[in-house]
């Protein structure tokens, strides 16, 4: 009898541990690639994805503390040919960056994809939303497709801080949770 109660309170533990794990697994969330979307336009192929779970508030603190986030997008395409190797028709990165004014009290956003476009936006809701999104985002040109032949597209996102100056980057320890990179996310296509 006396055996059996230590092997029970070794019994709860146990359970108590693995339900405390499972419940701060659940709790981080990875960030991911959704709604991706591939059509087109009169001129251009176009792409529509989302980073889910991109942010944290951490970050956002951090940005309002002068912390420059960039999103990168890294895009291929390749044309698949069925007795020789793929065709690669692009392969570049699209990157925005949000930094914070804390005298205007407004977040900006840099889409270089837009011409250098700055938007600029007092809603954190807003400002998420524009880095983690591609709307419409022109992939190529419909001249360059074949069609009816069989495509790949590849897209994945890596979220990266930016550099402080003088090696500040190693004084604040928080920056280098910010690093993340989805996976790659593939859509097979018929143009």
């Amino acid at each position: 009898m006396k055996i059996f109660f230590p092997i029970i309170r070794i019994f709860f533990i146990f359970v108590l541990i693995f339900y405390s794990s499972q419940l701060f697994a659940a709790e981080k969330k990875t960030p991911e690639l959704i709604d991706i979307v591939v059509t087109t336009s009169i001129e251009d192929l176009l792409l529509f994805a989302t980073v889910k779970d991109g942010f944290n508030q951490k970050m956002i603190e951090g940005v309002r503390n002068g912390l420059p986030v960039s999103f990168t997008f890294h895009i291929e395409l390749e044309r698949i040919r069925t007795w020789w190797f793929n065709d690669d028709l692009i392969s570049y990165e699209v990157t925005r960056t949000l930094t914070y004014d804390a005298l205007r009290k407004e977040y900006r956003i840099s889409l270089p994809e837009r011409e250098n476009k700055v938007i600029t936006t007092r809603s954190v809701t807003e400002a998420k939303q524009l880095m983690s999104r591609l709307s419409g985002y022109p992939v190529v040109e419909r001249d360059m497709l074949i069609p009816d032949a069989p495509y790949i597209l590849r897209v994945k996102a890596i979220l990266e801080e930016n550099r402080l100056p003088l090696g500040m980057h190693y004084i604040i320890p928080f920056t280098s949770l910010w690093n993340f990179e989805t996976d790659w996310r593939i859509v097979e296509f018929n143009y």
